[in-house]
């Protein structure tokens, strides 16, 4: 069953999900038209350099697509795929190094801010460590549990807590070092 592609712009993502959970291509499409942007945001938040963040990106789309009847429509599409997206790329950084050497980049003296110039909130992420920086992205970009950013990263849950807590403190303090840059301006939770 499936819709014409003129028409799919007026269907609710969670339609679109269960059109594709039986096969609906073109629906699946859309739903990647619309969320594409949104995750490979997060993965490049996240630390994932630009092809890195587009390769993670079509992994999670697949996988989606694959898993798309699981989809129940309990949150929205966009956060569950990036989810899926965050996890993705947390394997593949472990593979590549471990969390440990990470950690010790903690202990490393905070960049102080340059205040002469505009400040936006990637540049604030670069300024963290890696590790803060993968904490804070999962727990406020892709919408995970500090529970969920633990179990996926092997850390014990409070490190987990210290370093989001850390990595929030260190954008707060680095957001308002400067002035904002029109439109740019992002408000970080806590």
């Amino acid at each position: 069953m499936s819709v014409t592609t003129s028409s799919l712009s007026g269907f609710h993502d969670l339609e679109l999900a269960a059109f594709a959970a039986a096969g609906g291509r073109r629906e699946f499409g859309e739903l990647v038209r619309r969320h594409s942007a949104s995750v490979r945001g997060l993965l490049r938040r996240m630390g994932a350099e630009a092809s890195l963040a587009d390769d993670v990106a079509q992994d999670a789309f697949i996988q989606a697509f694959e898993r798309c009847s699981e989809f129940r429509g309990e949150g929205s599409f966009a956060a569950w795929v990036r989810k899926i997206a965050a996890r993705l790329y947390i394997k593949r950084r472990s593979r590549e190094a471990r969390w440990a050497d990470q950690a010790e980049l903690d202990d490393q003296p905070d960049q102080t801010p340059d205040r002469s110039r505009a400040i936006d909130l990637d540049q604030a992420l670069k300024s963290l460590s890696e590790i803060e920086r993968v904490c804070v992205s999962l727990c406020h970009g892709a919408g995970l549990t500090h529970s969920e950013i633990a179990a996926a990263t092997n850390l014990p849950l409070g490190t987990v807590k210290s370093h989001v807590k850390r990595g929030l403190d260190k954008l707060r303090a680095r957001l308002d070092a400067g002035p904002a840059p029109e439109g740019r301006r992002a408000h970080v939770g806590a």
